[in-house]
């Protein structure tokens, strides 16, 4: 749900208007609608880019991952790993575009920690994954653009701490 909407559908439980500060966050989310549409496109175009920066990251801090025995061993555990990373990628950017941590928490974080578990990934290393993704993604933004991404990216760690 955007931004907009969850006002909307949090005054109208409460049977009142939207207050000030509610409608200065709206007002704040339209005048950066552009910023949000040039950052989802950025991460769109640039995912190949972003995802493969990350992942030589995290296996030069987690080398036990890509070693025999490792959660990422070989071609199609690696392939796996980078999969998930496109896809919290792809969530980032849902964040963006609506303006709100919502549709992250409903599509990506309820139950990540115990499928992470079930899968015996460590969670450690999903929690610096993500912390690469945000690393290798503010490379393609400007610091306006970073402040904007950023805490769709922290909300994920958060979730997954």
């Amino acid at each position: 749900m955007s931004l907009i909407s969850q006002i909307i559908v949090n005054a109208d439980n409460e049977l009142r208007y939207p207050s000030i500060g509610e409608l200065q966050s709206i007002n704040s989310y339209l005048k950066t609608g552009e910023k949000r549409i040039n950052i989802s496109c950025i991460l769109r175009d640039k995912e190949k880019e972003i995802i493969q920066q990350a992942s030589k990251t995290i296996f030069q801090i987690h080398p036990e991952y890509i070693a025999p025995g490792g959660n990422a061993e070989g071609a199609r555990k690696r392939s796996l790993c980078l999969r998930d990373y496109s896809w919290y990628l792809r969530l980032i950017t849902y964040g963006i575009l609506a303006g709100d941590k919502n549709s992250i928490e409903k599509i990506g974080i309820i139950g990540v920690r115990e499928m992470y578990n079930s899968l015996g990934v460590p969670i450690i290393g999903m929690i610096d994954a993500i912390d690469c993704l945000k690393k290798a993604t503010a490379e393609f933004l400007n610091e306006e653009e970073i402040i904007i991404v950023a805490p769709y990216f922290d909300f994920i760690i958060q979730g997954m701490s």
